[in-house]
């Protein structure tokens, strides 16, 4: 154990004294000490510290791209399954899925970034014993939060055709969404569980999880659609369950595993303290992602809008699954450096938490460089994969330079997400969000796809433009910034959290 742990871990046990104390992995030393020792030649520094960094960065990227991937399938098959049943079970499904459920999605998965940050550099600091608190503390948070949600999911049928959609099509989709309310709530366990164990580096163990919970809810959707025929409402009862699974198997695994005996102590009534203060650093968070998400989701209304809106909607839908695809690769590696930063900031590594933030981008933006390299060679064939006809194909080669250039920017921006995550600037970058993305790259957008009657290409154009601009602003924040100071607003930030007494309702081991 380093020096560092010596001095600073913590004095007490966690643990009952009668139990056998448990080692916890603790941020390693070795990164920092490579980069502040002056012996070394900058070309031998630079070596060691990037294959320490690179494998502590693809050990944490890889199963969380993993379970990205997983968790969207399991949600994509419940949709396909359901297409089989007929168009107006497809539609309503693809409505429920991709409409109101994202929204659920990007509330809960905002809120929960609250626990990234502050698990952590917990965790970094070797604060052990706070890590259990911001867990239950989030969880009963994001459950409240959760309410009001589900009420939006009870109104759904009015609020659809509210927004222009056929009283057939709101019926059949309303059905869909009350099967998902009590995914809502497995939403509101999960992330904060997720977040949790990745502050620790645990990350294999949810892999593992989503990869028989996909095999299980396919085998269950197909039994309750096909066999007891329940419809819509069956299959997405079946999708929440699912989730429910996850959120039991990865708490089960909290509860068992030795890698979280320090961090978890069991339940206490001191997690329903400090909720208000815990609130507004969640609400950002949320804020944050939100206004990243619904940012594309308003790209495809304006796309309906523009003359011929079929093929611009197929075009631009061409495009985003292809961004998608990239996107989940990216939130691998903005999971990484939320872990690594945060891990490092609290452990008091300025040149190590600097260290991995140029290391993660520059890897993700290579990997992005390829990619659209790749985007570029395939420009004319690459739409039928998709759909068939040279119209569809004509108009996606048209865009693949502004996809290509997307997908490199992709590449870049949620990263510099994961550092913000990681350093707790979600309310600066939820302000820097809506300038870029509502005040200039939607009218930017508008203005060129209708004004000067470019299209498609004018819309991704302004939605592009707006994305580079917020990618510029993270990047000149992230490379200006004072790494010691860093250090010292997650210490004061640890203090201002730190739950130096606990009540415990049970004491799980």
């Amino acid at each position: 154990m380093d020096e560092y742990c010596q001095e600073k871990g913590p004095k007490e046990p966690l643990l009952d004294p009668k139990e056998p104390v448990v080692a916890v992995e603790h941020i390693s030393s070795e990164l920092e000490n490579i980069l502040s020792d002056s012996s070394l030649s900058n070309f031998q520094m630079l070596g060691r510290a990037s294959v320490i960094e690179l494998k502590n960065l693809f050990r944490l990227a890889a199963p969380s791209i993993i379970v990205y991937l997983l968790n969207n399938i399991t949600s994509m098959s419940t949709q396909l399954f359901c297409g089989h049943l007929g168009n107006l079970e497809l539609a309503a499904a693809s409505l429920g899925n991709e409409g109101i459920q994202l929204l659920a999605y990007g509330i809960m998965l905002g809120m929960g970034s609250a626990v990234e940050t502050l698990c952590g550099q917990a965790y970094g600091a070797h604060k052990f014993e706070s890590l259990g608190i911001y867990l239950q503390r989030s969880t009963i948070l994001l459950m409240l939060s959760g309410v009001p949600i589900m009420v939006a999911y009870l109104f759904s049928k009015p609020i659809l055709i509210f927004l222009g959609e056929s009283e057939k099509v709101a019926s059949a989709a309303a059905l869909f969404v009350y099967g998902l309310i009590p995914q809502i709530f497995a939403y509101a366990a999960n992330f904060p569980i997720q977040k949790f164990l990745q502050a620790q580096s645990i990350v294999n163990p949810s892999a593992y999880i989503a990869a028989a919970t996909l095999v299980l809810h396919l085998f269950l959707t197909w039994i309750v659609l096909y066999v007891f025929e329940w419809g819509l409402f069956g299959g997405a009862l079946v999708l929440s369950i699912s989730w429910w699974i996850v959120v039991i198997a990865q708490f089960m695994y909290i509860l068992w595993s030795d890698k979280c005996k320090k961090t978890w102590s069991g339940f206490s009534l001191q997690a329903f303290s400090g909720l208000w203060d815990f609130f507004k650093l969640s609400a950002a968070s949320s804020v944050m992602l939100c206004l990243e998400a619904w940012y594309f989701q308003i790209l495809v209304l304006l796309a309906g809008l523009l003359p011929n809106p079929e093929v611009a909607l197929d075009s631009l839908a061409v495009c985003n699954t292809i961004l998608g695809c990239v996107f989940m690769l990216s939130v691998g590696f903005n999971a990484a450096a939320s872990v690594r930063v945060s891990n490092e900031l609290g452990a008091g590594h300025p040149k190590s938490a600097a260290f991995s933030v140029v290391v993660v981008t520059l890897s993700s933006f290579l990997i992005a460089v390829v990619i659209a390299i790749v985007v570029m060679l395939l420009r004319d064939v690459m739409s039928y994969a998709f759909t068939g006809g040279e119209t569809i194909a004509k108009a996606s080669s048209e865009l693949a330079p502004l996809l290509a250039a997307s997908v490199v920017l992709n590449g870049i921006q949620p990263v510099l997400s994961g550092v913000a995550v990681g350093c707790g600037w979600q309310g600066f970058v939820a302000y820097v969000n809506v300038g870029c993305y509502y005040v200039v790259g939607i009218p930017l957008g508008v203005l060129l796809g209708f004004k000067f009657k470019l299209g498609a290409k004018g819309l991704w154009l302004g939605m592009f433009g707006g994305t580079a601009m917020q990618t510029l602003i993270l990047l000149w924040a992230t490379f200006r910034t004072n790494w010691d100071d860093e250090v010292e607003k997650a210490k004061n930030r640890l203090v201002k959290w730190q739950d130096s007494s606990k009540t415990p309702l049970s004491n799980e081991s």
